[in-house]
């Protein structure tokens, strides 16, 4: 029966997002226990949240009962110290996917037009077919992205720009010169929204932060987040950094309370264990380093990571991710990034890493034997 009302009209054809499978809802499907399953589907930290997060927020449960600081002004003085930056350059988020709407409230309407690349993020395209503007896909290089072929596209329509750095789903990175010169010939008049979720995982990253600290860049937002090095992606934290005057823009727009008081206990305490993070960054690579080991010795073909996953060409991508599942290891297929011979598979400790290589070998071997029979 169909609604008695109108919904908006960009809701009629607006996709809806797909994340990776969750254990629990696997565990029920499969009847399997949920402590034999293995995830390395949504590019979570395997260690989980450092020591020092979890006293944090185990101290801070006691005290939910009242609302959260809605400015979060211990975690904005600390963020600010490590970032050399001021508390008036930084917004939080429910997770960086929220700081993404703001922008969408903040610049996008019928008639605006907004850049992405081809296998970009999927919620760039959510959120600027949900404020009914125009998406601008530029054709990927090497599975990663074209910033002159961007710059290309820039038309009087143009108002926002998503570059992710590296980027998800393909783990590519635009090198820190090529990254500059994007930056410094967008115009003015276009905002360049740089995720970087992962930035933690590249060993040489290029710092636009000093620029931000001088008044440059007005029209550049960075976008951070605690739910990948930090191991946080289950409390929904993440930041914004940019030019004071933009930041003021997006707090009208920014929910009360959008950040949790325990989120931000265990924000506080992260920013703290830089041995947690160090150790991420130690595991993330050896685990790398194996996957490509194991994907040259099967003659797989691969897109070499910066970041803590990998896309592997597997045939028919659908097919071995509900193999994989059945043996109780949840990847990603990738289809509804029109990837579908490829899986994505996130990088797990040591043990998972080499349960997850030993079942795909199976499940190919398997599929080789039937397509022969």
């Amino acid at each position: 029966m169909p609604l008695p009302y109108p919904l908006n009209a960009p809701l009629a054809h607006l996709p809806v997002y797909q994340p990776g499978r969750p254990i629990t809802e696997v565990a029920r499907e499969l009847n399997l226990p949920a402590d034999s399953i293995i995830k390395l589907a949504s590019n979570e930290n395997p260690l989980g949240p450092s020591r020092l997060a979890l006293r944090a927020m185990r101290r801070a449960l006691p005290q939910t009962q009242w609302y959260p600081d809605g400015n979060a002004f211990h975690l904005k003085q600390k963020l600010a110290a490590k970032l050399g930056l001021t508390p008036e350059h930084l917004i939080l988020g429910n997770g960086s996917n929220e700081i993404i709407e703001f922008l969408g409230h903040a610049l996008l309407a019928p008639g605006a037009e907004v850049i992405v690349s081809q296998y970009c993020f999927a919620v760039y395209p959510i959120v600027t077919a949900l404020f009914g503007a125009r998406l601008v896909t530029v054709p990927a290089r090497d599975f990663g992205h074209d910033p002159e072929a961007m710059l290309g596209a820039i038309t009087p329509s143009t108002r926002l720009i998503f570059l992710a750095n590296p980027n998800n789903p393909t783990g590519t990175v635009v090198a820190p010169e090529q990254l500059r010169h994007f930056i410094q010939h967008v115009p003015p008049r276009v905002v360049i929204a740089l995720d970087e979720a992962y930035v933690e995982f590249l060993e040489r990253p290029l710092d636009l932060l000093p620029g931000l600290a001088a008044g440059r860049h007005p029209n550049l937002i960075v976008m951070r987040t605690f739910s990948k090095i930090y191991g946080l992606a289950g409390l929904r934290l993440g930041y914004g950094i940019a030019h004071p005057e933009l930041i003021a823009a997006l707090e009208k727009i920014r929910q009360p309370f959008n950040a949790n008081a325990v989120a931000q206990a265990g924000a506080l305490a992260a920013l703290d264990d830089t041995r947690h993070v160090a150790r991420t960054q130690r595991l993330t690579q050896r685990g790398l380093r194996l996957f490509a080991r194991a994907c040259r010795q099967r003659n797989l073909e691969f897109v070499p990571s910066s970041a803590n996953f990998m896309l592997i060409r597997v045939g028919d991508g659908a097919r071995v991710f509900a193999a994989l599942q059945q043996r109780g290891i949840i990847v990603r297929p990738m289809g509804g990034y029109q990837l579908a011979e490829w899986i994505r598979v996130s990088i797990g400790t040591p043990r998972e890493n080499r349960a997850c290589l030993n079942a795909l070998a199976e499940v190919l071997a398997s599929n080789r034997a039937s397509a022969a029979a």
